[in-house]
């Protein structure tokens, strides 16, 4: 069987982001432990020595719970299913880690962290309501190299109140100059049921057009500092691309355990319900099927242009047809590429990815 990725939805958090929809609950320690206690259930419920080479605790946030509470979920899957990790990751908020959490971390087998550092700015970081300053972030990715991470991954936001191309710039320099491998970056997007979502909020974002100005910066300027593109929103030094991250950009099978957490295994897609007390009172229910047959052309073919690598033609019946319409045009406004039979999309092409992806489908 190939190996397949386990992600662990951690829905904790101290407060909750004006910007996220992600779904979270006020820590207790009550909670917390019952929270732990299902998630092991959950594991054991899943065919037995299942092979698994990567690990992922996302949230919420992960480092807001006892570390003994993340060394008891390995254990159980070590020992349950059969772990072959190239790659563990958890992700840290700067403002609760310190060294001897990060610490502790390296010691059970974590090699892999993901930052959330947001920005550099301290006046761009109280804007989205984080508590965290920049000297946090610092301390933290100093403290993750000197407790023994290699493999270190720090979050960068864009599209932020007052941020222009100098501050934009201030920032990547800062962070490609300290020991790390990977750079997520992402647009600030207003989700709906958030406190962004508001007319205040949105009139001081920058428009469409200084968005994309940014953007096509971030990329030329990552890159020409050795952090290579992969995806539309991920960046890394060479062979430090997120391997759980690509499962989903690929195609490949995942266990998402925790409420509103996602899978893709035995060839169904289902997800748990969006409810702690479900979660952590029922044994194994709550899971509903969203799809009986993933893998579909759409979904290959959306999937894998989100990749810089792009995705092969002749894989794709139907494309070729498609090129021979719509491909010139897009070829002339620099928007896609086309070598032998490998199709990718340009810098600019992401920016329009969506448009561009359902012109093909």
């Amino acid at each position: 069987m190939t190996p397949v990725g386990v992600y662990i939805h951690v829905p904790f958090c101290a407060a909750k982001c004006p910007y996220c929809d992600f779904y979270s609950e006020k820590y207790s320690s009550e909670l917390v432990k019952s929270y732990k206690d299902a998630v092991i259930r959950r594991i054991m419920a899943y065919p037995y020595r299942t092979a698994v080479d990567t690990i992922y605790f996302g949230g919420g946030t992960p480092s807001l719970i006892p570390e003994k509470y993340i060394e008891e979920i390995l254990n159980a899957l070590y020992s349950h299913f059969s772990v072959k990790s190239l790659e563990t990751t958890i992700e840290v908020n700067p403002k609760i880690v310190n060294y001897n959490k990060l610490s502790a971390y390296h010691n059970m087998g974590i090699n892999r962290l993901s930052i959330g550092v947001q920005s550099c700015n301290d006046k761009e970081l109280a804007f989205l309501g984080r508590k965290h300053s920049w000297k946090n972030s610092l301390e933290t990715i100093e403290n993750a190299a000197r407790a023994g991470f290699e493999n270190i991954s720090c979050d960068l936001m864009i599209g932020l109140e007052g941020q222009t191309i100098s501050s934009l710039r201030n920032s990547i320099n800062t962070l490609v100059k300290l020991p790390i491998q990977h750079i997520s970056s992402y647009m600030l997007k207003i989700e709906e049921n958030t406190p962004f979502n508001c007319e205040s909020i949105i009139s001081r974002l920058p428009d469409e057009d200084a968005y994309a100005d940014m953007y096509l910066f971030m990329v030329e300027h990552l890159n020409s500092n050795g952090f290579a593109q992969y995806e539309i929103s991920n960046f890394a030094r060479p062979g430090f691309e997120s391997i759980h991250n690509n499962k989903y950009w690929q195609c490949k099978e995942y266990i998402g355990i925790g409420p509103s957490a996602h899978s893709y295994f035995n060839g169904k897609r289902y997800t748990s319900d969006i409810n702690l007390e479900k979660f952590t009172s029922s044994e194994n229910a709550g899971y509903i099927i969203t799809d009986d047959n993933p893998g579909s052309y759409e979904e290959r073919l959306m999937l894998g242009l989100r990749l810089k690598k792009g995705i092969k033609i002749s894989d794709f019946p139907e494309l070729d047809k498609k090129l021979q319409r719509l491909g010139k045009e897009m070829l002339k406004n620099e928007l896609i590429e086309i070598k032998d039979d490998v199709l990718s999309l340009t810098a600019k092409g992401f920016l329009i990815s969506n448009s561009i992806i359902s012109s093909l489908i």
